[in-house]
């Protein structure tokens, strides 16, 4: 199958984009074939595609997509973007080392809306993938340029520039317990078998675990009788978190409202 003018396989669109196409070129075939499927009682589709083929029929189609029901005004701000949205929901448990700033995510739970799923194996892993690279985002990846606050980098310079520098995700940050349940009962009318895009969308529920770690430290700092409110960034790497949790080792350089820079 082949589309010469066809979208990229981005943006959590391909299988609504591709299937969709692929459902037109086949319902084209179908309807040639009727003819000599309702003349004869077929015992398999080889023998009703042989038959058409003897009778010289087209069996094959172009088949074209595009996604209706949308539209855009970039000036006004108004109009419909998505034909539908896939809807989701996370809560996750975090454990954070207070003198060294590390963690651990304990537990993640992950419910997503996909409809009717087209694969729920592929479909899980999706959502695991997304939300472990979602996780990164959060709270591992930081970018560190040359700039005033980086002395020791030349200026301009982008020096997380390879995994060496720049800290992704591993196997040692999949939170222990991974649990991921889809929503049943719900198809989706507007896509391909009832289906919803499944790529992107669970990327942003990886901010259960940012907000959990903020929790963490909210609890850390009560402790410490602090109950004010404070600022956490992101990413939420182990310098901010363990600056943000104030004690007698702090104490000296920070104070309660302090906002950490980039890490050093």
């Amino acid at each position: 199958m082949q589309v010469p003018n066809a979208s990229p396989t981005a943006a959590s669109a391909s299988s609504d984009m591709y299937g969709a196409a692929v459902l037109d070129a086949c319902e084209q075939i179908k309807a040639r074939m009727e003819p000599i499927a309702s003349q004869h009682n077929f015992s398999s589709f080889a023998e009703l595609a042989f038959a058409c083929y003897a009778q010289r029929i087209d069996l094959s189609a172009h088949g074209f997509f595009i996604t209706p029901e949308i539209g855009f005004d970039w000036t006004t701000g108004k109009g419909i973007p998505f034909r539908y949205f896939t809807y989701g929901a996370a809560f996750s448990e975090v454990e954070i080392d207070t003198l060294t700033g590390d963690f651990h995510t304990r537990s993640a739970n992950v419910f997503l809306d996909l409809g009717h799923s087209l694969n729920p194996a592929i479909d899980v892993g999706q959502i695991e993938g997304a939300f472990v690279q979602g996780l990164g985002w959060v709270a591992l990846e930081e970018l560190k340029w040359g700039d005033p606050a980086h002395r020791w980098i030349p200026p301009g310079t982008l020096y997380t520039a390879g995994p060496g520098s720049y800290k992704i995700p591993s196997i040692n940050d999949v939170p222990f317990k991974f649990n991921v349940s889809l929503l049943k009962g719900h198809p989706n009318v507007k896509a391909l078998h009832s289906s919803k895009a499944v790529g992107e969308p669970p990327f942003f529920l990886a901010s259960a675990v940012f907000f959990a770690i903020k929790d963490a430290i909210i609890a850390a700092r009560k402790e410490a009788g602090h109950d004010d409110w404070f600022p956490l960034d992101n990413p939420a790497t182990p310098e901010r978190i363990r600056m943000a949790c104030l004690d007698e080792f702090t104490t000296p350089f920070a104070g309660l409202d302090f906002r950490p820079k980039l890490s050093i």
